[in-house]
């Protein structure tokens, strides 16, 4: 099972936003926040790209190195999304491996992990250090099916975007959307999910119901 953090399993996807408003509004780079919420669960420089394609590399830069700062400012306020942990140990009562598969750079991914306090059940984690580029190019994907030793058809992704969503498409795995992350069902289904759950808390409550049940066998 490999799993996204962000939106899926931690309530970060609006401290995002946030950060990437404010870090904008420092630079001087006008965008507006909807088109911020669209591109989440990419990764940074694609983020930038779609968003500040004008911009030189120096503003590139320091609209990262702001969003980074405004968003370790908000870390009071992460949540860990109901029932994320009590999946995780559902899908570790089937006998799956778990695999944090997310493109958050090292320092936010710590964070995460803290929030998240579950790495007792956790095999695998990625990070941006692992891929040149995250999704929706399926690298990342790739590098978790690598370090759980496993075939993309033995494996089952949940995410909270689209991208996420168009990652496994190109990695060949299968994949469940929730909510959580603020993207509708109707687009997770129509990028290619499996099933489209509310949150992690629905999904540990629905799990025999799912692909999950039927990888675990």
């Amino acid at each position: 099972m490999l799993f996204d953090i962000d939106g899926t399993l931690v309530d970060s996807n609006y401290l995002h936003v946030y950060a990437w408003c404010r870090a904008f509004h420092e630079a001087d780079v006008e965008v507006e926040a909807w088109r911020i919420h669209r591109s989440i669960g990419m990764d940074g420089s694609t983020l930038l790209k779609s968003l500040a394609g004008n911009a030189d590399e120096d503003t590139r830069s320091q609209l990262k190195d702001l969003h980074s700062r405004f968003y370790k400012e908000t870390v009071p306020m992460l949540r860990r999304l109901p029932g994320a942990r009590e999946l995780l140990q559902a899908v570790d009562g089937l006998g799956l491996q778990i695999v944090l598969a997310t493109s958050a750079p090292e320092d936010e991914l710590a964070i995460l992990r803290e929030v998240l306090a579950s790495d007792d059940l956790v095999s695998a984690v990625t990070s941006s250090e692992d891929v040149d580029t995250a999704k929706p190019q399926p690298d990342i994907v790739n590098v978790a099916l690598k370090r759980a030793g496993i075939a993309a058809d033995r494996a089952v992704f949940v995410g909270d975007a689209v991208w996420d969503v168009e990652a496994c498409n190109r990695a060949g795995v299968q994949s469940i959307g929730v909510l959580s992350g603020g993207v509708s069902r109707g687009e997770l289904e129509n990028a290619g999910a499996q099933a489209v759950f509310e949150n992690a808390k629905e999904l540990c409550e629905q799990i025999d119901t799912t692909v999950i049940a039927k990888l675990a066998g």
